[in-house]
C-alpha cells in the first residue's frame, strides 16, 4: 500500500496534464466508457488509455471490462488527499497574512517617542 506522501504525488501528476483533468472533468457527470471519453479529444485511443492508466495508478480512476467495453468511474476518495492538502496548506496561509495584517496594523512607534 502506498503511503501518504506517494499517494500524494501520484494525485498531482496525474491532474498536471490537462487532457486527464479533461478525463476527469468529464467523469464528474458519471462512469463513462474509453471510446466516450476518448470521443471529443484530438488523440489517439492509444493515447487516451495510456492517460487513463495514469489516472488508474494514481487511484483518481477505476475502469471494469465488460465484454469488449472498458467503462472507466471516478474515486473520489483519491482526490480527497490533494483536496485535504491543499486544504492543510490554504489554513497556514490564511493564518500567516492574518498575523502579518495585525502586525501592519499595530500601532506605529515613532523614533523619537519614549
Amino acid at each position: 500500500m502506498l503511503n501518504h506522501e506517494e499517494s500524494l504525488d501520484l494525485v498531482f501528476r496525474a491532474l498536471g496534464d490537462r487532457t486527464r483533468r479533461a478525463l476527469v472533468e468529464r467523469l464528474v457527470r458519471g462512469p463513462a466508457s474509453v471510446s466516450e471519453l476518448a470521443e471529443p479529444l484530438t488523440m489517439s485511443l492509444a493515447a487516451v488509455v495510456q492517460h487513463l492508466q495514469v489516472l488508474e495508478t494514481a487511484g483518481i480512476v477505476r475502469s471494469e471490462k465488460t465484454g469488449r467495453v472498458r467503462t472507466c468511474r471516478l474515486e473520489p476518495e483519491a482526490l480527497r488527499v490533494g483536496e485535504h492538502w491543499l486544504g492543510q496548506q490554504r489554513t497556514t496561509w490564511e493564518s500567516r497574512l492574518d498575523r502579518l495584517g495585525e502586525f501592519l496594523a499595530g500601532p506605529e512607534t515613532t523614533e523619537g517617542s519614549t
